[in-house]
């Protein structure tokens, strides 16, 4: 269900959205099988932190998708006249825990819709807010912020990421296959094709190979948070992506601890020791 839509893309402020769907048990197993875990949750068991992206994702016809391999723009989100679209970060509060196996129902309205210019050209922000309830009561409500740009000027010269934290006390490394991206792009609905065309992602978009999911990245920084923090329930997830990772590159997902006793700060560290990815774990 859509409210009425504008084609300006202010104007979208408030635009809401609403869909229900099962918490179906077939997801998780298969998420849990692609990132090469032990133990898949099985019905009535909570879903894991982060891995409910996976759920309540549009399926459009073909004819319905823009040349990136997204929905095209003026449906939910608002016509931004920008080719370039992409998840930046968000927060992630869970005040219950969705289970698994039982019917759920997400809220969506757009809080915010702002156009800046930044060192890549004319950019515009657009934050959507979520919120996931069963049974009335509320079990995730989440802020997205979502960034469109120009298209890449093949003469510029991308800046120079940030160094990584040191002093990490949790350290994994992740090795990111094209089998991996191409799952997970599968599980969560997601056709953009910077994540298996790697002619498009290239020539197109100006990246030097496919690039690695941002929401994959904090997924899995999540499920370190709680590997660090066992018995603890996730209360406050937030994360910003700093810089690409692309395909077959190891990369680190780390942590130390945060201000207060339990909580973390994570980060993702790529190949070259830049920061990917900062994430604050709150418990």
């Amino acid at each position: 269900m859509n409210d009425a839509m504008d084609p300006s893309p202010a104007q979208a402020i408030g635009r809401r959205q609403s869909a229900e769907a099962p918490i179906r048990t077939e997801p998780a197993a298969q998420l849990a099988a692609t990132l090469d875990l032990d133990d898949a949750p099985s019905d009535g068991a909570p879903l894991p932190p982060g891995w409910h992206w996976m759920y309540f994702n549009p399926f459009p016809a073909c004819s319905e998708l823009g040349p990136d391999g997204h929905p095209k723009r003026g449906g939910f989100l608002p016509e931004t006249g920008l080719p370039r679209r992409m998840w930046a970060g968000g927060r992630i509060f869970y005040p219950g825990q969705l289970r698994i196996g039982a019917a759920a129902r997400k809220d969506s309205r757009i809080l915010n819709v702002a156009e800046k210019s930044g060192r890549a050209g004319r950019l515009c922000f657009v934050t959507v807010q979520h919120r996931i309830s069963q049974d009335g009561e509320l079990c995730i409500e989440e802020e997205q912020d979502i960034v469109y740009r120009e298209p890449p000027d093949p003469a510029a010269t991308p800046p120079a990421p940030s160094a990584a934290p040191d002093g990490a006390e949790w350290s994994e490394e992740i090795v990111p296959d094209p089998v991996l991206l191409f799952r997970y792009s599968a599980l969560t609905s997601n056709g953009h094709r910077i994540h298996y065309d790697q002619p498009y992602a290239t020539r197109e978009e100006g990246y030097p190979d496919l690039v690695v999911h941002g929401p994959l990245i904090a997924t899995l920084l999540q499920g370190l948070a709680t590997r660090c923090r066992p018995g603890l329930h996730l209360q406050h997830f937030s994360f910003r992506g700093m810089a690409p990772l692309f395909v077959t590159r190891p990369f680190r997902i780390e942590a130390k601890r945060g201000e207060a006793p339990d909580d973390l700060s994570l980060w993702a560290r790529g190949p070259e020791g830049e920061l990917a990815m900062r994430a604050e774990a709150l418990f």
